[in-house]
């Protein structure tokens, strides 16, 4: 899916910014020294959180294991979703006051692979991973549309199937793209990834 969002993002001209945390081995786990997390003495964070704050649309995508992302992904959200990159607070409000977003970007896509049927999912767990993405993380920091969608169960599912699957991501793309243009942005500005 990254792939079929990188690809879709260049032929139209948008620069992205690509990050695999696992080929990246990002550091999931905050050290005590993180602690007021406003800065990172890591590099890699510093470089994921000017990203994140540049970018026009963000992507994520991630297998829903026990109906949340991969530690790897919580460690990131908790890292770089952080205070002063992608939400404040109102002068003179202190930690207790409501958060205001501060990210750039007003739409955000999360696409998931999962083994449980989407029905069972909802009429069982209540669909955790929307209630993360959508209100818990991209509301906070300032995201106005977040677009979902789980993709499964992966373990049936046919070559055929899947490809439906990347067609439909490609497609959100595009329209994502065509929506941002129109919206504010002139022709050729850059997104990320």
């Amino acid at each position: 899916m990254a792939e079929v969002v990188s690809t879709t993002l260049m032929r139209q001209g948008i620069g992205i910014a690509r990050h695999d945390l696992y080929e990246e081995a990002f550091n999931p786990v905050q050290p005590t020294g993180e602690a007021g997390n406003t800065t990172s003495p890591d590099p890699l964070v510093e470089s994921h959180c000017r990203d994140v704050r540049r970018a026009d649309l963000i992507f994520i995508f991630h297998p829903n294991w026990w109906s949340q992302p991969p530690a790897i992904l919580k460690g990131w959200v908790d890292r770089v979703l952080r205070l002063g990159t992608a939400y404040g607070y109102p002068d003179g409000a202190g930690f207790d006051g409501v958060p205001i977003g501060l990210l750039k970007a007003k739409c955000a896509f999360v696409f998931n692979t999962s083994n449980t049927p989407l029905e069972r999912e909802r009429e069982v767990f209540g669909d955790p991973l929307d209630t993360l993405w959508r209100r818990s993380v991209f509301s906070l920091c300032g995201v106005d549309h977040v677009v979902r969608r789980m993709y499964g169960p992966m373990s049936s599912s046919s070559a055929d199937q899947r490809e439906l699957w990347l067609n439909e991501v490609a497609s959100l793309t595009e329209d994502a793209v065509r929506a941002n243009r129109s919206a504010d942005a002139p022709p050729n500005a850059g997104s990320s990834l």
